[in-house]
């Protein structure tokens, strides 16, 4: 399975995160993102999942690939490949939680929660940048 991810970073300090609405990992905090349909590249993947748990709309263009993780075990639903990227932004824009997160929320990069799957290794390379 692919998915992609997204590190949605504002001002230098902060982090867009959802909480997850299903499982696995609901009630969790996580990244932005999910699987990529048999029809659009990875990179429309990242957009349009940023755009359904988000309601953040970012061009393809704006996208900064972190990395690629695949390590067995990554995700318990199975075998599970995802391509991250980063995309940062200056203004305040408003995010409001959709699809299948309960709630979206703007964390500082000193205090975030306890994360998702791999998603805090995720962010650690994304800040690397």
């Amino acid at each position: 399975m692919l998915t992609a991810d997204c590190v949605v970073v504002r001002h230098r300090a902060e982090v867009l995160l959802v909480r997850r609405g299903n499982e696995p990992y609901k009630g969790c905090w996580a990244l932005p993102g999910g699987f990529m349909e048999m029809d659009e590249s990875i990179e429309r993947c990242a957009v349009r999942e940023l755009m359904e748990e988000t309601g953040l709309a970012v061009d393809e263009k704006r996208l900064r690939l972190i990395g690629v993780y695949s390590a067995p075990g990554r995700d318990p639903r199975g075998r599970t490949v995802t391509a991250a990227y980063r995309i940062d932004v200056e203004d305040d824009p408003q995010a409001t939680a959709g699809d299948d997160a309960a709630e979206v929320r703007w964390w500082p990069v000193s205090a975030l929660p306890p994360l998702a799957f791999d998603h805090a290794e995720i962010i650690a390379a994304a800040l690397a940048l």
